[in-house]
């Protein structure tokens, strides 16, 4: 087995171990999706974070260190279906992660990721690879581009990156997604925590437009 995919699908079977019969609560959601209490959600999103909630913590606000679970569950949940690997050819990858990004953050293209969760390999000795997948917001209906980073520094952690998509170019995103980070910590008590979660995702942040180049010429490809 590629040693990549034993690597990832060691995290599913971590995940399973952690939350007890999580697939099949997944399953049981999509198959209830907008029946009785469940809301429903677009094609395009496999399963909104607020359903990896639900079985992470219930109605129970989540200890500091399990905070990311269930953004991390989400993606993992998406990338199970298809269990996609995508690796670029090194001369690709140098022209893609070189090229800079103006605009907005298509959100149309992005639809047409090739599968619900996929998983991209990185050249760059911290960073392994990383998830991505569409979340759908329950509460206010808005599309985000989650990515989830598999970095080597944290020893087989992985890092949820939160990105708006439509009318946002990459540097509003990240500002939208710093302000929103600090204000999810304040909400939940962690207010103590606010400041060192900024500077951390402000250092990963710079990374996140190289990422981008290679997501958005995966949707090209799958869009042609």
């Amino acid at each position: 087995m590629d040693v990549t995919a034993k690597r990832l699908r060691a995290m599913l079977a971590e995940a399973a171990r952690r939350y007890p019969g999580v697939w099949r609560q997944i399953d049981a959601f999509r198959a209830d999706r907008g029946r009785g209490d469940l809301p429903d959600w677009p094609d395009w999103c496999f399963l909104p974070i607020a359903g990896t909630y639900a079985i992470v913590g219930g109605s129970r606000r989540l200890p500091p260190e399990r905070v990311p679970d269930p953004a991390r569950l989400a993606a993992l949940a998406a990338w199970r279906v298809t269990q996609g690997i995508y690796r670029f050819d090194p001369e690709l990858y140098a022209a893609l992660v070189s090229t800079e990004l103006k605009g907005d953050l298509p959100a149309d293209l992005l639809k047409r990721l090739p599968a619900w969760g996929v998983y991209i390999e990185m050249q760059q000795p911290d960073l392994q690879g990383f998830f991505a997948h569409l979340e759908h917001d329950v509460n206010t209906g808005r599309m985000e581009l989650r990515l989830v980073l598999d970095a080597v520094e944290d020893d087989g952690g992985l890092i949820p990156i939160p990105l708006h998509v439509g009318k946002w170019n990459l540097a509003r995103a990240i500002e939208e997604m710093m302000t929103e980070a600090h204000k999810q910590a304040t909400l939940q008590g962690y207010g103590q925590y606010a400041h060192s979660a900024s500077a951390a995702l402000d250092r990963i942040a710079r990374g996140v437009a190289p990422m981008l180049s290679l997501l958005l010429y995966l949707c090209s490809e799958s869009a042609d």
